[in-house]
């Protein structure tokens, strides 16, 4: 197809929403700008797009395309002791359905704890470890090493044993090709909610959030196979 652009340089999304927010932010109504942390990752090139999304220009049909790598099978996360807030599993939804898989593995990317979570990392490692993603895209979640550590924001939460509550609603425009019986794309606006110990509540952290899903065959799974944060 020719969408070009590597997977690499998003190996690890949902960080992206931190490098503004959980890192280096200061207070609750912090909005993160400055901060003496290294950003994570840096939001990757957008391709070219028939709209306002970073979509890709629809491709043309390929007789000659690599198969896709085989979906992981849903496993226990073995990057934090057990899984944290409600995040949910891919067994816990229709995964013929490409909403709901893409919806259920972005609340589990946003859904962090941090009486347990050392940052928003974790979070990324269940969710590859859960079976939401492809088997490359897992692979590079996992590869990735955070270059800093989580920030003001994410210090303001640990210290009221914050969890987050996420809210997913689509936001698709006119730019999204149309779906194939193995491809899809779909945007979402993720809000986490961050509420502790004493009801509090802090402000809520909103990412508008492209999704790539993909599947072998028809009659397979959808998995995802790259998330673009803007």
């Amino acid at each position: 197809m020719t969408y070009t652009r590597t997977q690499a340089t998003i190996a690890s999304a949902a960080t992206v929403l931190a490098i503004g927010l959980l890192t280096g932010g200061c207070g609750s109504g912090g909005g993160g700008g400055g901060g003496g942390e290294e950003r994570a990752l840096t939001a990757p090139s957008p391709p070219s797009a028939t709209g306002t999304g970073p979509y890709p220009t629809p491709p043309v049909p390929r007789t000659d395309a690599p198969a896709l790598p085989e979906p992981t099978e849903p496993t226990e996360p073995t990057s934090t002791d057990a899984p944290r807030g409600s995040a949910p599993r891919p067994q816990d939804v229709d995964q013929t359905d490409a909403d709901a898989v893409g919806e259920g593995t972005l609340t589990a990317l946003w859904t962090y704890d941090t009486t347990t979570d050392s940052g928003p990392h974790d979070a990324q490692l269940r969710a590859a470890e859960a079976g939401w993603l492809t088997a490359a895209y897992a692979d590079q979640v996992r590869a990735h090493r955070p270059k800093s550590v989580p920030g003001a924001q994410w210090l303001e939460w640990a210290g009221h044993r914050a969890r987050t509550t996420v809210a997913v609603q689509k936001t698709e425009d006119a730019a999204k090709p149309p779906d194939t019986g193995t491809e899809a794309w779909r945007q979402w606006t993720v809000t986490a909610t961050p509420k502790g110990r004493e009801r509090w509540t802090g402000e809520p952290v909103v990412a508008s959030v492209y999704v790539h899903l993909t599947r072998t065959t028809t009659d397979k799974p959808w998995r995802v196979a790259e998330v673009t944060v803007r």
